[in-house]
């Protein structure tokens, strides 16, 4: 087993419309205490790895490009310090295209960055000033030189699509675009209008209209498409990659594999127990300071456990294998699963792979939340 590390890094220079992530605008109040917070953090947790050899690194947001290179610097040093991350082969920073400029990229690079994600969302420019991102199209084209410059040459990009305004047309250009800059990795989402959210409320007030439900559809066959042209594998429902350039720390999400969450609204997981930090900067940074530790526990029942397992396994293109189902939760689910699953073999939208594999075809994938709340036990 591997082990992953994510930090998040909950920072922005200003709030997109659409996003419910957490994250605040009070760097300058709060950078310097917060990184401190987490070295502290990471030496008090360590040893939830279990001593499994920590294989990637992922600073995530927010918008961790926004940290100060003299920040994200001690931040890096206090890791390293706090954790054995000698073995580490991926360490992915997310970024926002307008952060990345020469002297950023050249630093990642020397801290030992090997991938940056990028959030590109779209190419349509009035799109990106009506969901409140800060950059443009032209932006995106220049980060990417900027980073092979540097010498980093694995980069992914985040593209969104149902983004009020576009439509399947502009969709196809987007995804031109996108194969054009010649990424290795792509994730691309369907647009989610989140309570509480800018993008929701304009949807109240009718500001904006939804895409329709079939043009979304019709959307993400085209970026399946492309991108199988492209030759990228699709291995999970929202991600695609160039051989050899899966998100090896995402993938370990779905793989089960532990993995230590440090910072404000972070998240854990060693196998068993899932552990959470609050959604609250300085809850997080007072508790961290005084030695405490900010997380509170959940241990998964047995149902939640086969439920994620098949919910996880059926995002991607390993699927669920149906023998490790049946020994780690019995007879029963394995039955439950087994007789589910048939239902969706007979129409078309579920195969089996290697005997035992349980996979979702490429009509299932548009059709897989329906899908995986079959196979979700009621009673496990």
């Amino acid at each position: 087993m591997m082990a992953g590390v994510y930090v998040h890094i909950p920072f922005c220079a200003s709030r997109c419309s659409y996003c419910d992530f957490f994250s605040t605008l009070c760097l300058a109040d709060a950078g310097r205490p917060y990184v401190d917070a987490v070295i502290a953090e990471a030496g008090m947790r360590r040893r939830e790895l279990r001593g499994e050899p920590i294989l990637t690194l992922y600073l995530g947001g927010g918008t961790p490009s926004q940290l100060p290179l003299p920040l994200l610097s001690r931040l890096v040093a206090g890791l390293r310090a706090a954790l054995d991350l000698d073995g580490v082969v991926e360490f992915t920073v997310e970024a926002n295209p307008d952060d990345v400029v020469p002297e950023w990229c050249a630093a990642v690079n020397s801290l030992g960055v090997n991938r940056v994600s990028m959030g590109v969302q779209s190419f349509e420019n009035s799109i990106l000033r009506a969901i409140g991102r800060r950059h443009n199209a032209a932006q995106v084209n220049e980060a990417v030189a900027h980073l092979r410059q540097a010498g980093i040459s694995n980069i992914s990009i985040d593209l969104i699509y149902g983004l009020p305004g576009q439509t399947v047309d502009s969709w196809v250009q987007t995804v031109a675009r996108a194969i054009a800059l010649e990424p290795r990795h792509v994730s691309a989402y369907g647009l989610t209008y989140e309570e509480g959210t800018r993008l929701w409320r304009q949807r109240e007030r009718g500001e904006v209209v939804e895409v329709p439900e079939d043009e979304c559809l019709e959307m993400y066959r085209i970026l399946v498409e492309r991108l199988h042209a492209a030759g990228f594998e699709h291995y999970e429902i929202s991600n695609f990659a160039l051989p050899g350039y899966r998100s090896r720390h995402n993938s370990s999400y779905w793989d089960e594999t532990p993995y230590l969450g440090l910072g404000a609204a972070a998240h854990s997981y060693d196998g068993t127990v899932r552990r959470y930090n609050p959604s609250d900067l300085q809850g997080y940074i007072d508790k961290v300071t005084a030695g405490e530790q900010a997380c509170e526990t959940e241990a998964l029942t047995r149902r939640e456990r086969y439920d994620e397992r098949v919910m996880l396994g059926l995002r991607t293109s390993r699927g669920v294998d149906a023998v490790r189902l049946r020994e780690d939760f019995g007879d029963r689910a394995w039955q439950h699963f087994t007789r589910e699953a048939q239902r969706h073999i007979d129409a078309g939208n579920v195969r089996i792979v290697d005997n035992a594999r349980y996979v979702l075809t490429p009509n299932g994938i548009m059709l897989s939340d329906g899908i995986i709340r079959d196979l979700m036990s009621d009673d496990q």
